[in-house]
């Protein structure tokens, strides 16, 4: 996966963070605040692009919704390759997010589904429930 990709991928799992932090699902979750920030600055941006906006909004109401979420990464990599003062943006609040996590990643399953992901150490802390 190239770099800009992994932006995007890791923009719209913000996205959806964000998405399920402003219904509730997320509430009292410690961690970084930003994934609805990071939905508003995306309105911004998609400001009269119907098909980014469309994609937005579908995701804010189904986060769960893999299609959406394709939809939406689609949307916010076309954003990033026409203007890289955009992909800077969005690399750092995913720099943010990730610093707001002490440095360290999180790989959310239900967010992420099968997107493949590389990482030089993964570490698994809690209880693992596979079903």
């Amino acid at each position: 996966m190239d770099p800009i990709t992994a932006i995007a991928v890791a923009g719209v799992a913000l996205v959806v963070k964000g998405a399920l932090e402003t219904t509730g699902q997320e509430a009292g979750r410690a961690g970084w605040g930003g994934g609805v920030q990071l939905i508003e600055r995306l309105r911004a941006r998609f400001r009269g692009d119907s098909g980014a906006e469309a994609a937005l909004d579908q995701l804010q109401q189904s986060p769960g919704d893999t299609a959406a979420q394709e939809e939406l990464q689609r949307m916010l990599l076309a954003h990033m390759l026409r203007d890289r003062d955009f992909e800077a943006e969005i690399r750092r609040t995913v720099d943010e997010a990730v610093a707001a996590r002490g440095g360290r990643g999180q790989v959310n399953a239900a967010v992420i589904k099968n997107a493949q992901i590389f990482n030089e150490k993964v570490e698994v802390q809690g209880d693992w429930n596979i079903s």
